[in-house]
Order: structure tokens, then C-alpha cells, then sequence
């Protein structure tokens, strides 16, 4: 009999019968042998293996309507609380959705083929399968409009800043409604995570801050400070000698940004660094398109944003994100005892003056 090939030892598919009692751990462990099943488990041993070391800051890019579907609450919140996601960069629409439940507001499950026409009728808007009021709009509007009107907003500020300011008076609604951990942003202020807005005027967040412009208000969102300040979280963490991941829930600009903090480092700024250690991306985004929502990593190797030695640590899982999440955020709870929480918000700018003393050491500033 000839010799066994190298390539057949890897487990074999003997999975046990799924009954009642099975953990999500033993789900996804014994019984996700093949396809993207197989991608989803690689991504749960790289989570929870690799990203969640203590040396490792782990950022997050959430692009789709993830939180009216309640993964704020249900999944993110969470992972925050655990110290397992210390920054993020959110589209403005989940940041306005998830500022709803924090203001005791309502979205519901609903059907995703009905008239539009009816629904439009009867004041029903829909996100593809979830259903709200048109108030909730409207009453979310206000609730911005009224609190960028105070002191603190008038003037120039990162996202960040805004969102952790923001973050304090829903957090404060959520209390006096005897809301606990209904708000991404509410428990983003609590534990100092500090959370970003790629385009922050595409969102009813900015088209509320524009409105109030015209009225002579002072807000303006700083997207310089927002592309130094990311950047300076991961050549922060790098220069201690850590690791950078990056969770990439869906793909658009989000997913950009995240990424960018390294060419920002190593193209703009000419500091020495290699990439991103660590990859996770779910993504329902086609390769073949040419869009940035379904690159790859090794694409991503080019550009100087996935270190290049670091590659067969990047999983790619094709899978819509509202499964992955909620998995992946279990399996993770079940696996990986909490992390101490980074508060990266409170260390902003001494990040920040770090890189730009070693850009003007570098002789780039």
C-alpha cells in the first residue's frame, strides 16, 4: 500500500448526532466540518485563540443595519463589556438606529414582501424584515437635535469625541426609562470605547448636525482627527510591541477605515510597521466585483494593511453577518475568559502625540 499523503491528516468527519444538549462550542467544534461552515469554525478558533490575547487591541468595522436588528444590544454590547472589542468604526445609520432602543423606542419584527405602498400609508417604515413607526424617526431627529444644541457641541470635534458625548445623554435617557444595556453608544461612553463614523454626514446622525448648521450651530466633525487618532490606537498598540486585529462585520467604508490606519502609518507618515497581525472578515461581498467589500487579505498585503507574515492567520468567511455575530459572539463568551477593558477613548491624545513625535522623528511632519 502506498504511503498516506501529507494532506490527509487533518480530522476526520465523524461528527456526533446534534441533540438538545450540545454546547455552542461542541456545535461549532465537532459538527462545522466543511464549506463555510468550516470557515465560520477557523474563525471562532481565531477569535477567541489569536485575537483575544491580552496583547492584542482588537478594532471593529460594522457596515449593514446590524443594530435594528438588535445585535447592539444583543452581541457588540457584550463583547465590549467582556474586553473584547476596544474600537470600532460604525456607519452613522447603526449609531442612529441603535440610539432608538437607548430613548425607549421600538422596532419590530415584520415581513419583508408586503406593498410598500400600504406600509408608506400607514406610516410604517420597513428595514427589509424589521418595521417601525415613523415617529421613531422623528422622535430620534429631535432627540439629536436637542441635545447638539448645548454647550459642549459647539465646536470642531472628532467622532469620536462626538459619539462619547452623545453616548452620555442616551445613556442618561436609558436611566431615567429604566433601560439597562439597550445602547451601543450608551455603553460605549460607560466603558471608554471609542467609536468613529467613516462618513459622518451619510446618516440621519449628520443630516440632523447639518439642519442645526444652517440655524448658525457650531458642531463640525473633524475627519482628520478621526483618521489620526485610528491610526494612532494601532501604532500605539504596535509600538508596545503588541498585536493589531481587526473584526470586519460586512464590508463599505467601514471596513476601509479600519484598515487604512496602516498606510497612514507606514505610507503617509513613513513610520516602520508591517500591517494588521490578525483578519477577521464576514462578508457576503462577491471577489471578482473590484470593490473593497470583498478584497481579500492578501489583496489587503499589498497595500501595506495585513502583514504579509501574518496571512494564514486571516479567515474570510462568506456568511451573513447577522448569523456570524451572534455565534461568534457565544462561542466566545463560553471560550474565552474577560479582558481587561483598554478605555482607549480616555488615552486618545496620548496616542496620538506619541505617532506624531515619531512622524517628526521620522522627519515626515
Amino acid at each position: 500500500m502506498s504511503k498516506r499523503s501529507r494532506f490527509l491528516h487533518g480530522q476526520s468527519i465523524q461528527p456526533p448526532a446534534i441533540d438538545g444538549n450540545i454546547s455552542i462550542v461542541d456545535l461549532v467544534d465537532q459538527t462545522f466540518n466543511a464549506y463555510n461552515a468550516a470557515r465560520f469554525r477557523e474563525a471562532c478558533h481565531l477569535f477567541t485563540e489569536r485575537m483575544l490575547q491580552d496583547d492584542v487591541t482588537v478594532g471593529m468595522s460594522l457596515s449593514g443595519a446590524m443594530t435594528p436588528a438588535g445585535l447592539g444590544m444583543a452581541a457588540i454590547i457584550p463583547l465590549m463589556q467582556a474586553g473584547f472589542i476596544d474600537w470600532i468604526v460604525s456607519t452613522g445609520a447603526n449609531l442612529y438606529h441603535d440610539t432608538h432602543f437607548g430613548i425607549g423606542l421600538e422596532m419590530r419584527r415584520g415581513i419583508h414582501n408586503l406593498d410598500d405602498k400600504v406600509l408608506r400609508e400607514e406610516g410604517v417604515v420597513r428595514i427589509y424584515d424589521i418595521f417601525f413607526d415613523y415617529d421613531v424617526l422623528l422622535k430620534t431627529d429631535s432627540f439629536f437635535r436637542e441635545i447638539i444644541t448645548g454647550p459642549e457641541f459647539q465646536k470642531t470635534m472628532s467622532t469620536a469625541e462626538f459619539h462619547n458625548l452623545a453616548g452620555k445623554y442616551v445613556l442618561e435617557r436609558s436611566r431615567v426609562l429604566g433601560l439597562k444595556d439597550k445602547s451601543l453608544l450608551g455603553a460605549a461612553h460607560e466603558l471608554g470605547v471609542p467609536i468613529y463614523t467613516s462618513s459622518p454626514g451619510d446618516s440621519s446622525i449628520g443630516m440632523n448636525v447639518a439642519a442645526k448648521a444652517l440655524a448658525g450651530n457650531k458642531l463640525q466633525f473633524d475627519v482628520n482627527a478621526d483618521v489620526n487618532e485610528t491610526a494612532a490606537i494601532v501604532y500605539g498598540a504596535k509600538k508596545q510591541g503588541n498585536k493589531s486585529a481587526i473584526l470586519i462585520v460586512g464590508g463599505g467604508s467601514p471596513k476601509n477605515f479600519v484598515l487604512q490606519t496602516e498606510p497612514q502609518i507606514q505610507e503617509v507618515l513613513g513610520l516602520d510597521e508591517k500591517g494588521h497581525d490578525y483578519y477577521l472578515q464576514f462578508t457576503d461581498a462577491r471577489v471578482d466585483t473590484g470593490g473593497l467589500s470583498g478584497a481579500t487579505p492578501a489583496e489587503a498585503v499589498t497595500w501595506g494593511k495585513v502583514d504579509p507574515d501574518r496571512l494564514p492567520d486571516a479567515v474570510v468567511c462568506y456568511v451573513d453577518s447577522t448569523l456570524a455575530i451572534p455565534l461568534l459572539t457565544a462561542y466566545a463568551m463560553k471560550k474565552v475568559e474577560a479582558r481587561k477593558v483598554k478605555r482607549l477613548y480616555d488615552r486618545r491624545a496620548d496616542l496620538l502625540q506619541s505617532m506624531k513625535t515619531a512622524a517628526e522623528k521620522a522627519g515626515t511632519l
